[in-house]
């Protein structure tokens, strides 16, 4: 790169209209649902959308009773409610419409070997499968997340909520992408970005709208979206908006869905490894979903400290074990006080990261619409959302003392 003063990193997000987004949420649908009726529901429940069909396989063990004609139901509702609800601005040629889709229902039920491992009679419960997972924060915004992603979340709610709105000017199948400059790799190491470089926005629009007047629309929106100002220089930053041209044949049918890939855009944009499964989907002693929000929460409270100013957290688990078999806390050289062997000392000696721990700290067993819904976090991001239980940072006090 000629220009030595850039050191750029980017993250994108995708709306809950994006296809893999609502297969995501139907996912985590079909969890909420089959948890809030029987809290002991074991459930992997993948979707696969693609033009108007809409196909759910996977296993399920519960005693919340559901017809296919109950599933057909619950995934017209769910794409009613993320957007796709008869839109008349929008033909049944140019996105998908509630009343045309074609729900197949293919699920099996648990297997008794993994059951017999997972619900064990000492009341513990086992990891519902191997696997690692990854925690990640640090300091660059007020809620422990990397600034590219956070920014990217922050545009592309604004304009989702905005097509939400105003059905007859956009369509909700929204992606937004945010580069930070650092400026030198001594920042980007140290979580200091300097400032919004680039942001690219693709959304769709009614047939009747012109080009210019969406770029209008979506630069208001941008400009309106409150970025930081110390960050986002509206003259300054590199703005790209549907940068192929006009955009409005979209959704499923111009595009096709699957549960699980956009793991990405769900934890840490990029800034951090991710685990090797999703989160939606599974029940909660499926480490893949617990595990992340554990490690999540513990490398949030090893930054908000001051421990150190960036950290990843990696768990790892057996199948039918309960107790994580690894645990090891990386700060990238940031810690403060106790070095990264000294933190992950710590971290197994004082809290038990197993999956019956984890569900009792979060209420990972009791979705509502009071606390949490699963398949809001599966529209929102699985972490970094300041109201979700596993981002509360209630247990500052014990790492504090460490100081």
């Amino acid at each position: 790169m000629n220009d030595k003063s850039k050191y750029l990193f980017t993250s994108e997000v995708v709306s809950p209209g994006h296809p893999d987004k609502c297969a995501d949420i139907i996912s985590d649908a079909i969890v909420d649902k089959l948890i809030i009726g029987d809290k002991n529901s074991r459930v992997a429940s993948e979707v696969f959308v693609a033009g108007r069909h809409i196909i759910i396989g996977g296993e399920v063990k519960s005693n919340t009773k559901m017809t296919t004609e109950d599933y057909q139901k619950l995934v017209h509702d769910t794409i009613v409610d993320i957007g796709y609800n008869g839109n008349p601005y929008f033909t049944s040629q140019e996105c998908l419409h509630p009343e045309n889709i074609d729900v197949q229902v293919l699920l099996n039920t648990q297997s008794p070997e993994i059951g017999q491992g997972v619900d064990q009679q000492s009341g513990e419960i086992g990891a519902g499968d191997q696997g690692i997972m990854f925690g990640y924060a640090d300091n660059e915004t007020e809620h422990y997340m990397p600034s590219a992603i956070t920014y990217a979340r922050v545009l592309m709610q604004n304009v989702y909520e905005y097509a939400l709105a105003n059905p007859d000017k956009l369509g909700v199948d929204i992606k937004t992408q945010v580069t930070m400059d650092y400026e030198t790799k001594e920042n980007f190491e140290n979580s200091k970005p300097k400032k919004i470089d680039t942001i690219v926005v693709s959304a769709p629009c009614v047939q009747s709208m012109s080009i210019s007047k969406v770029r209008v629309l979506i630069k208001s929106l941008i400009d309106s979206s409150n970025l930081p100002k110390h960050l986002y220089d509206s003259e300054k930053c590199k703005i790209h908006i549907n940068p192929t041209g006009k955009y409005v044949s979209h959704s499923s049918l111009h595009d096709s869905g699957l549960t699980g890939r956009k793991l990405i855009v769900d934890s840490f944009g990029g800034y951090a490894p991710i685990g090797g499964g999703a989160q939606s989907s599974k029940d909660y002693t499926k480490v893949d979903r617990s595990g992340l929000y554990a490690a999540r929460y513990i490398a949030k409270h090893i930054v908000a400290s001051a421990l150190a100013t960036k950290c990843v957290v990696q768990l790892s688990y057996a199948i039918g074990v309960a107790k994580p078999i690894s645990i090891a806390v990386d700060t990238y050289g940031t810690w403060t006080k106790l070095d990264d062997n000294e933190l992950s000392r710590f971290v197994e000696q004082n809290f038990a990261l197993t999956p019956s721990w984890i569900t009792n700290k979060f209420g990972l067993d009791k979705p509502s619409e009071d606390r949490f819904l699963y398949k809001d976090v599966a529209a929102r991001g699985q972490v970094g959302q300041p109201d979700y239980p596993w981002e509360q940072l209630d247990n500052l006090k014990i790492f504090k003392e460490q100081l």
